[in-house]
């Protein structure tokens, strides 16, 4: 088995005053890092406290996160991935609520005031919330279409800031892509995100099952509170896992079984979910089909 590669933590940043804890993997993005977090800073409502876990970072990220006195960080020489990089920073997370935030997001004015004010109606920990992407291309139906550029070179901050409310959108059923907020006695029951997903692919939805599994049954997109998303940048640059057939391993369905007939994802929100649903027999044949395709994927 491979050693897992030394990190070094840099703690420093402490804020009393912090609402949530934002988790920020990082991997030699660090325009687009710069802008995350410039927007959080000036976007948000509240105080949080800010972790980048970056990966490799030889692109001027380490230099610049040691000037930033509000950050606290963690370095890895080698890219570990998403999954890694999350847990390792929830041990550093000093609030109650963890967030999770791509570095090649905008946060858009009220993000958190609105995922806030929902976690005050919800009144209990045993929920699972996600803000709202726009993008350039869809990804889902969960996310708004708007183009404010595709790259920083494009990028159109002072128009997006005039009209990122304008387009209509319905808070809508079955959270799961970032950003997306828990609450740390959940995050810590479910043992945050799962390794074996690693570097990334398929673990939000993994995510998710492990959630429903341990009782959460409010999934929730706010459509107010809204992000601009460039698209999964890191992504395109690294070696994909087989998360499509280890998810159907672990779980005995398929993410896309869990996602829309489970979770409901993207349908208007309807509240809590309802502990019975109904799997076509279809839908049964196909999993099991899938099933043992998976076990020869793998």
């Amino acid at each position: 088995m491979k050693e897992f590669p030394i990190y070094s933590v840099n703690d420093s940043a402490f804020n009393a005053n912090a609402k949530f804890s934002i988790l920020v993997p990082s991997w030699n993005n660090l325009p687009y890092l710069k802008l995350c977090i410039e927007s959080l800073r000036k976007n948000s409502v509240f105080e949080h406290q800010i972790l980048v876990f970056v990966n490799e970072g030889n692109d001027g990220t380490r230099e610049w996160l040691a000037l930033q006195v509000d950050i606290s960080y963690v370095l890895c020489d080698e890219n570990v991935g998403v999954c890694y990089a999350l847990n390792i920073l929830s041990g550093l997370a000093s609030t109650d609520y963890i967030a999770y935030m791509n570095d090649d997001m905008y946060a858009c004015p009220k993000w958190d005031q609105y995922l806030f004010d929902d976690i005050l109606s919800i009144g209990h920990k045993y929920f699972f919330i996600s803000g709202t992407a726009i993008e350039r291309v869809p990804q889902s139906v969960c996310s708004i279409e708007g183009n404010f550029g595709n790259n920083i070179e494009s990028f159109e901050e002072k128009r997006l800031l005039k009209s990122y409310a304008d387009a209509p959108m319905q808070d809508w059923n079955g959270a799961t892509w970032p950003p997306n907020i828990v609450h740390k006695d959940i995050w810590a029951l479910v043992g945050g995100y799962s390794i074996e997903f690693s570097p990334g692919m398929y673990s939000d939805p993994d995510f998710s099952m492990k959630l429903w599994q341990a009782g959460v049954r409010y999934f929730k997109g706010i459509a107010a509170s809204r992000v601009y998303h460039f698209g999964s940048l890191s992504v395109k640059r690294v070696k994909r896992n087989r998360g499509y057939h280890t998810f159907i391993s672990k779980w005995g369905m398929t993410s896309s079984t869990f996602s829309k007939i489970i979770l409901k994802r993207g349908t208007p929100f309807e509240g809590v979910m309802n502990d019975s649903y109904s799997l076509s027999n279809s839908t049964i044949i196909k999993n099991y089909y899938k099933q043992i395709i998976a076990i020869f994927k793998r």
